[in-house]
């Protein structure tokens, strides 16, 4: 390859990555305007009224752009928690699980995409040790792999958007293993959400059994899903065992 080829791959490389500017870009713009102060328990209850007035008001419109946003935060890769725990403040149990877990999908399929189309390419090129690791039992049991990535702290929420795009993952699968993979997850911490409506609805803040009381079904929920990853390495065995070894 002579210097010129080298050199218009190299500069074809960065143009690729534009995804990566994209969400470096959004990244910034959200702590230079203080996005990320926000993002806490102390500002939901500070503004559960006028939220809670608002969802009264426009349901459906206070729904979508619930999505929406998560739907934003989850393609930017900002902390989804209190997202998800706004949720269930907002629209209860059901109605904040279902919104989560359509928002969080869409947005993981934003990077699934962008990974497929631009950034995968450029990453492909330069393959990292985790995607090279993963490859072979990927294109043993695809379904298994990405639905195990949900289910087992073996990398971070965000990797597991984009690695599958990187190992050819079908679309229809990653969408499908995505939204059941998330759901114990989002239902716990929208149970927390919920409960948090319910306590400061009462306006129990201030008294401690009061607010544990109203967190035990959610405490429990946390629980299980915390739980949930020894199960599944009980019931998958081995391929659970070789995902996890690989991972590391």
């Amino acid at each position: 390859m002579s210097d010129t080829d080298e050199k218009t791959q190299g500069r074809s490389i960065w143009i690729r990555l534009w995804p990566v500017y994209v969400i470096a870009a959004g990244l910034l713009a959200a702590w230079a305007f203080g996005v990320f102060d926000y993002l806490s328990l102390d500002t939901l209850q500070a503004h559960n009224s006028t939220l809670q007035a608002f969802v009264a008001e426009h349901l459906v419109i206070a729904f979508i752009v619930y999505m929406l946003v998560y739907a934003a935060a989850t393609a930017f890769m900002l902390p989804g928690s209190v997202f998800t725990i706004a949720g269930g403040l907002l629209f209860g149990l059901a109605g904040g699980s279902v919104a989560t877990v359509i928002g969080a999908t869409a947005g993981a399929s934003i990077l699934f995409f962008a990974a497929r189309t631009s950034l995968g390419k450029a990453m492909n090129e330069r393959a990292g040790k985790l995607v090279r690791r993963l490859e072979g039992g990927f294109k043993e049991d695809a379904i298994f792999y990405m639905f195990s990535l949900r289910l087992l702290p073996v990398v971070p929420f965000n990797v597991a958007n984009v690695v599958p795009a990187l190992l050819g993952a079908k679309y229809r699968e990653y969408a499908f293993t995505t939204a059941l993979g998330i759901v114990p997850g989002v239902l716990a911490y929208t149970w927390i959400g919920a409960s948090l409506g319910a306590t400061f609805d009462a306006g129990e803040t201030e008294n401690l059994f009061d607010v544990v009381k109203n967190f035990i079904p959610a405490l429990a929920a946390l629980g299980i899903v915390a739980l949930l990853p020894v199960a599944y390495r009980k019931i998958a065995g081995r391929k659970a065992a070789r995902l996890e070894e690989a991972a590391k």
